[in-house]
């Protein structure tokens, strides 16, 4: 294993571990990961990155914790959370190391496992459609039976559009679900599993831990791809300004940041009540916010609740030093 991914692999697991101490309370912790370096993505040749230094540990106020306890208590709902101040260290966590359902949020990490495998070329590469590709949810990739898709605009409609059969042909294209795992293990990450492909993985019944993952390890992850140096810079830009062209979201961590913040975001939903946000907000002059929100209910049946991802994305902000 080369030095420089011992270096990143070790970086992550700090992190993660680091958020996942703070177990259900709500707290503000040192957190560092390299906000910029070469790209060292499978087989880069790069110098291995220097982490942040850590910042010392002080917890956020009492009123915090009560606010994100009312909320879970209000909609009936279990509420992880992890929010990572980039500028300050500064770290809010609710449930941070407590597994919860990705659902589409981990669409993400195989948009950035095909960026990280291709080579180039690759992306203007055209990937057949068939009838028999088609999902449910297809609203870009339904338009294009015969004629096909690039790489490119497969990545486009799964981030922007959510489509389910855009997810389902690109992570075929890389191996299955278990390559997109094993990309994960190689930044560092022994948490999440990835095991299923849509629409099976938004089945989220309780204790089954396939296709989960944690808020801290989540967080470590969006932080080390987003920010971090996991990929070429070209393609770090192009995933981040993807994600910040999404025509979902609208009611979930958006709706909860203040006025002239910049979001890049992507969204989940699953039974079980799943609804999740993840990403990277940006105040106006301030250093990026790595923002982890997912949501969970008791009943298979149970509704969503964008208001409540909302809700507890104002409050954690509004709790951050700025």
């Amino acid at each position: 294993m080369p030095d420089r991914t011992r270096v990143i692999i070790a970086t992550v697991l700090l992190v993660a571990a680091t958020i996942a101490l703070s177990g259900c309370q709500s707290v503000t912790a040192p957190v560092g990961l390299p906000s910029s370096a070469p790209s060292a993505g499978t087989g880069r040749d790069a110098g291995a990155p220097t982490p942040a230094a850590p910042t010392p540990a002080s917890t956020t106020s009492a009123a915090t914790t009560r606010a994100l306890d009312a909320l879970e208590r209000r909609d009936d709902a279990r509420l992880g959370l992890v929010a990572i101040d980039t500028g300050s260290g500064a770290t809010v966590t609710h449930r941070a190391g407590e597994r919860f359902a990705f659902a589409s949020a981990a669409k993400v990490f195989i948009a950035a496992t095909v960026l990280d495998d291709a080579r180039s070329g690759d992306l203007d590469a055209v990937v057949p459609i068939e009838q028999r590709d088609l999902l449910s949810y297809a609203p870009v990739t339904s338009q294009h039976v015969g004629s096909g898709m690039t790489v490119r605009a497969l990545l486009d409609a799964m981030l922007r559009s959510s489509d389910n059969t855009a997810a389902n042909l690109l992570v075929a294209r890389v191996g299955g679900p278990s390559v997109v795992q094993q990309w994960l293990r190689g930044i560092g990450d022994q948490v999440t599993q990835v095991v299923r492909v849509e629409p099976d993985l938004n089945e989220a019944t309780p204790g089954d831990e396939r296709d989960t993952t944690t808020p801290a390890q989540f967080a470590a992850d969006l932080r080390t791809v987003l920010l971090g140096d996991a990929l070429r810079p070209e393609d770090r830009k192009m995933l981040v300004e993807t994600m910040a062209g999404t025509t979902k979201g609208a009611a979930t961590i958006r709706a909860g940041v203040p006025t002239g913040w910049s979001v890049a975001d992507k969204t989940g939903t699953g039974s079980y009540g799943v609804r999740n946000d993840v990403g990277i907000v940006t105040p106006p002059g301030r250093a990026p916010i790595v923002l982890v929100v997912m949501t969970s209910r008791s009943r298979a049946d149970a509704k969503p609740v964008d208001a409540l991802v909302a809700a507890a994305t104002k409050v954690t902000v509004a709790a951050l030093p700025g």
